[in-house]
């Protein structure tokens, strides 16, 4: 009766050495947290309530106007806010994103 106990007892720890390896695999495997990531993960945001990309969590894709201007004003809110302390490169990228979210959500809206 021991052996079937001891065998099921290492059935749970491998189960947990298994869930332990996957959660520091997704952890190893998520991009870099800088300010061009930010951004990029505002944007696409920005761009499924728009519906101009599918919601990753449902695969639908669906509009929401009033939560896309909030995104949008939320990134112009940071490019205000981070005036002169940004890269050429980082301020260059989010005042492109922002005149192409801005041209998608006028088309949208109307």
């Amino acid at each position: 009766m021991s052996d079937s106990k001891d065998f099921v007892m290492k059935d749970a720890e491998d189960g947990a050495a298994s869930e332990e390896a996957a959660r520091v695999q997704d952890e190893t495997s998520l991009p870099k947290i800088d300010f061009a990531t930010f951004i990029f993960s505002l944007n696409s945001s920005a761009l499924v309530h728009l519906g101009q990309i599918a919601d990753p969590g449902s695969g639908q894709t669906t509009r929401n106007l009033p939560l896309a201007k909030q995104t949008i004003d939320l990134m112009a809110m940071l490019e205000e806010k981070t005036s002169g302390n940004l890269t050429d490169e980082e301020a260059g990228m989010l005042k492109n994103l922002l005149y192409e979210l801005r041209l998608i959500y006028v088309r949208e809206s109307q």
